[in-house]
């Protein structure tokens, strides 16, 4: 399977972020972090009890598939980038640290979340009350990050990777993927 070098339409964000974006990976990225606001919004309708059919199912598909890789782009390769082309007053030490903090608190909550779900799915039943504020938790946490990570890690990474950085980047994101590059 390869990529289309040619720039994707995307929707409403209800189906994973379409893999011809890579090609411009931080176009990905980006897509990526507007899907994790949409399966946020998600969350928030299964913790309210106002499941649509099948939420409960894409929501696991994203926590257990699609939000792994796209923590690992971020940990692997963008972080590092940064940290070599910011310039000192960037001071990406410092948003990096708390977003490497909110990684490591969301793989500690996710398998919760993820156990939640399942339940839910199971049972084809609601949340309990303690099951839907730790949902609410969780997407109160994500958007948080989400936030920092568009208003600062994105506009730095346009504004300081190279066309280099941005080959590796794409090369590594589609080796994650199982990927060939056109």
């Amino acid at each position: 399977m390869g990529i289309d070098n040619n720039r994707a339409v995307r929707g409403d964000y209800s189906e994973p972020t379409s893999l011809a974006i890579l090609a411009h990976p931080l176009e990905f990225i980006h897509d990526d972090h507007l899907r994790e606001r949409h399966i946020c919004a998600m969350i928030d309708e299964i913790a309210q009890r106002r499941t649509k059919e099948g939420a409960v199912r894409a929501v696991l598909n994203f926590l257990t598939h699609e939000l792994p890789l796209h923590l690992q782009d971020e940990e692997e390769d963008i972080f590092p980038l940064l940290m070599q082309r910011c310039e000192p007053e960037d001071e990406i030490e410092r948003a990096i640290s708390k977003l490497t903090v909110d990684h490591a608190h969301a793989g500690a909550d996710i398998p919760k979340i993820v156990e939640i779900l399942e339940r839910l799915d199971a049972e084809d039943t609601g949340p309990d009350e303690t099951e839907s504020a730790a949902l609410s938790h969780f997407t109160t946490h994500s958007r948080r990050h989400l936030i920092l990570e568009n208003a600062v890690i994105l506009p730095l990474a346009r504004a300081r990777l190279t066309d280099a950085d941005l080959d590796t980047l794409r090369s590594r994101m589609c080796q994650r993927r199982s990927l060939e590059q056109r």
